[in-house]
């Protein structure tokens, strides 16, 4: 981050839950899946020493178990279909929706402790 043009937390929020580059937007936060580029190859702001390994599995759990307990409780599929086919429906949905997920709960992170400056993040 240039700290003569500052970005707004907000910004750098929205550019991260995108997958983006918290500081510049032009390129992708990420190399593979749920793996962070070191740097960004447009403005170069650095990005290879943020952890957000525990923080992104617990919110896309806690999103997760709030969709999905009030799906459960209130929706009666298993009136309509078999039990087990209630289960894989759950399942695979709730897989999908997970992995779906995961990877901008771990971009909105990256983005939080690049745009805060916390310890850990600066170079060197």
């Amino acid at each position: 981050m240039n700290p003569s043009n500052p970005v707004e937390m907000k910004l750098a929020v929205r550019r991260g839950l995108l997958g983006r580059c918290p500081s510049c937007g032009a390129t992708p936060l990420f190399r593979a899946y749920l793996k962070q580029v070191h740097t960004c190859p447009a403005c170069h702001a650095e990005f290879g020493r943020i952890r957000a390994d525990d923080a992104a599995p617990w919110l896309t759990i806690i999103v997760i178990g709030h969709i999905f307990l009030p799906l459960v409780f209130f929706l009666n599929l298993d009136k309509v279909i078999p039990f087990w086919a209630c289960v894989a429906v759950y399942a695979g949905l709730l897989s999908v929706l997970a992995l779906l997920l995961l990877p901008r709960a771990k971009g909105l992170f990256i983005a939080i402790l690049w745009a805060s400056r916390a310890p850990g993040v600066e170079a060197g």
